[in-house]
């Protein structure tokens, strides 16, 4: 079975990030999680390096473990339940910082 991660760069429509991180971790990860192949979730404030603007619109990072043998099939079932009862979308979420990219494993994991 494959292993794959999904990066989600997002960030919380202005003045209601309390809601977004509210929505985030309470509803949207658990929603998230019941897709098929989705295994874990994980999520991150995002610090600025030393070469980054501290304004930029994504300030969070979510990354999601899947395990597939048909990755076009999981994220199917993603999309095709964002937006409804199963996923509800909050208006929080600021959809213009909204950012993905897929990894496929192509290592073990190595621990120090």
């Amino acid at each position: 079975m494959s292993k794959y991660t999904f990066v989600v760069f997002s960030g919380p429509t202005a003045g209601q990030e309390d809601e977004y991180n509210r929505w985030y971790n309470e509803q949207h990860l658990p929603d998230v999680l019941k897709v098929t192949g989705f295994v874990a979730a994980q999520r991150f404030r995002l610090q600025p390096g030393p070469n980054d603007a501290a304004d930029a619109p994504a300030k969070y990072l979510a990354l999601y473990e899947i395990e597939t043998d048909d990755l076009q099939a999981a994220m199917a079932d993603l999309s095709s339940r964002a937006g409804t009862p199963a996923m509800q979308m909050s208006p929080a979420l600021n959809t213009s910082a909204l950012s993905t990219m897929m990894g496929e494993a192509i290592t073990e994991r190595m621990l120090a």
